[in-house]
């Protein structure tokens, strides 16, 4: 399967993690927080599928958006036990956490994405179907 084909039915949260001062601070893409494309107004929130097709497999869609968006995928880590899923028009979308591994936050690598990190008190007036995912992450990497 290419390589957009894999983004059609995937999409990543970029996010950076200092253990040492507790900074989360997520790429943010204009209004969204979606890697590569934000979904539609209309996705919402579904329970996972009972059976996940071959193109939600987490592996390839790293791959898939280090090489889509120029990323250092030696630099990314696959968080494997945070799982969302929205339904965009009636197609299931897995939602993937993925956090770089620098000692900082790479702004210039995100940059030419049009991207900038922030923390999720500077995500004022993003969807709230994408406050709602980083409430989770959130959760997921501070909560423990």
């Amino acid at each position: 399967m290419n390589t957009a084909n894999i983004l059609e039915h995937n999409r990543v949260i970029l996010c950076h993690f200092d253990s040492y001062s507790a900074a989360l601070n997520f790429a943010r893409y204009g209004d969204s927080v979606l890697a590569p494309a934000p979904l539609s107004a209309q996705a919402s929130a579904i329970a996972a599928p009972e059976s996940a097709a071959e193109h939600y497999n987490p592996s390839p869609v790293v791959d898939a958006l280090a090489a889509q968006c120029g990323l250092d995928a030696g630099q990314l880590l696959l968080d494997h036990d945070f799982q969302a899923w929205l339904s965009d028009n009636s197609v299931p979308v897995r939602i993937h956490l993925v956090r770089f591994t620098t000692f900082e936050a790479p702004h210039a690598a995100i940059e030419p994405l049009g991207g900038v990190f922030k923390p999720i008190s500077g995500m004022r007036g993003m969807p709230p179907l994408e406050l709602n995912l980083m409430r989770q992450v959130f959760n997921q990497i501070i909560g423990g």
